[in-house]
Parts: C-alpha cells; structure tokens; sequence
C-alpha cells in the first residue's frame, strides 16, 4: 500500500496494502512500486501525437509495530522517480514524497476449530494521516491543463485515511481483505484531489516447507476508485477521477524473520480522467525482516 495523488493507483503513490508480513512486535522493510500512465488522450481514449507515457517509480520505507494485542502502528516513508516523455513535455523528477501514518485496533482475533481443521480470524479498524512533505510544483498544473494533476511528488496537502483489514484462514487457506478511504484536503495552491476508495481481496495458500519455509501464493482483484479534483474550492477539474478494476497474483516468502513478496496487477477495466488518461500494468516487490 501507501499514498496516492489520486488518479488511480497513479501519481505520488496508492495505498495497495496486500498481504502484510507475519510479525508479533515490529517489522522494517523495503517496497518497490512501478506503474505507468499515458495522458493527453484524445475523447475516446485514442493516443493522438500529444500523447504523453509517464512512469511511476517509489522505493518506500515501511514499518509496522504491534502493541500489545490490540494496536498496530504502519509507517511509509517514500522516495519517488517520476519520469515522462511527449510531444507536450519530457522530462524527470525525483525526491521525498508524502510520508503516511496508519493506526488500526483489533475488534476482533479468534481461533476456532470447524471439524479437526482451524480458523483463525483478525479483524482491524483504523485511521490515518499524510504529511505534505512531498515537493508540490504548482505552475506544473498550469502547463498541463488537459492531463491529470499527477506528475507531482507530493500533494502538498494534509489528508487522512479510514481503513479496515479483515483476515480469515482455514488451516493454511485464506481470504484477506483491504479497505482504504482517502479524505483529501485543500492544498495551499487551493487544489484538492478527490477523495479516494481502494479496495482489495486476496485468496492464498500456505506451503509450510521443512518447518522453516512458508511459500504463499495469492491471487485477488484491486478496485480504485477516485472523485474529481476540486480547483478554488468550486471548480471541478474534468481530466481527473475516475475508476480501475484489476486482477493481482502474487507470491510471498517467509523465512524465520524474513519476508519477502512480490505481485503484478493487471488492468481488467477503467475510465480515469473521462478517458482522457489510461493506465498500464504495475507491479510490486517487497521486503521486510521482523524484530
């Protein structure tokens, strides 16, 4: 998961989460984000000579803390790369993005036998907040007036998240689920992107190999949806908001206290930024060790 400038799963971030790594007290990784996104399409979704291919690139910071049995702390800490090239403008940017705080209470952990199998259940509830310490480059939105508001490293605005995580398993299969609600507020440059819903479900497997090694494939759809960005706190920005639907498979790898994962989303279905933009498959790696 983390952040989002929000055409979806585009821009600064998005808040894919996954499948989080097993740890009892703390955990401190590495995660590697990459998508791409072509603009400046013309009304039918067509690529003109104006086209513009940007892509996407975080290397992220993660952690997370449990305390006691009821609270969890997740933290993200981006590093963005941003690159594009077109007719309309080429060029690259790199730099901190939005750093995201994540608190979430246990309602519910249980463990129960169907039969001679066992389930086990966890079910988390939770708010967030994200700092703008992402450079935000205003006049970039008044060059670009037909592409989405994307090609930032931060949205200079203080937004917050509401999130759910709902994980139930029986024996070594599962079902994980992901909820995200993103509430962005006016920046400074009196710019608000649309508040956001990210969604995710994720079937796997656990192969427990020599009492040392779990190896869990996954498979799920991703659903994002976004609002339109608000310009002067009336006017609606047409080239932005919008949907996509994708399919995830992904491997995780645990190791004693290492971790390790990847997963590729596939696009099925989306209207971002009434057609005007379209986005290509992405894909996510990931390490963490816990401690």
């Amino acid at each position: 998961m983390s952040k989002a400038c929000d055409i979806c799963g585009c821009g600064v971030g998005s808040y894919y989460l996954g499948i989080l790594p097993e740890f009892n007290k703390r955990f401190a990784g590495l995660r590697y984000q990459y998508k791409t996104l072509a603009t400046h399409l013309g009304p039918s979704g067509e690529r003109t000579p104006l086209t513009t291919d940007e892509t996407y690139q975080s290397a992220e910071l993660w952690g997370g803390w449990n305390i006691g049995s009821k609270f969890r702390v997740l933290a993200f800490i981006p590093y963005n790369f941003n690159q594009r090239s077109g007719q309309t403008g080429s060029g690259n940017i790199d730099g901190l993005g939005d750093i995201a705080l994540m608190g979430y209470y246990n309602l519910y952990n249980g463990r129960n036998t169907v039969g001679e199998k066992l389930l086990v259940q966890s079910f988390w509830l939770g708010a967030g907040i994200k700092a703008p310490t992402g450079k935000y480059e205003p006049t970039e939105r008044l060059m670009m007036q037909e592409s989405p508001n994307n090609f930032q490293l931060g949205t200079a605005s203080t937004d917050f998240t509401l999130n759910a995580m709902y994980d139930v398993r029986l024996q070594n299969t599962g079902i994980n689920v992901n909820l995200n609600y993103k509430i962005n507020t006016e920046n400074k440059f009196e710019y608000r992107y649309g508040n956001k819903f990210t969604s995710n479900v994720l079937a796997y497997h656990k192969f427990r190999i020599a009492k040392v090694l779990t190896v869990a494939p996954n498979v799920g759809l991703l659903y994002e949806t976004a609002a339109k960005d608000i310009e002067n706190n009336k006017f609606e920005v047409a080239v932005s908001g919008g949907y996509s639907l994708s399919s995830v498979a992904g491997l995780e790898l645990s190791l004693k206290r290492l971790s390790l994962g990847a997963n590729y989303q596939r696009i099925q279905s989306q209207n971002l930024a009434e057609r005007r933009a379209d986005a290509g498959d992405r894909f996510m790696i990931h390490s963490s060790i816990a401690f």
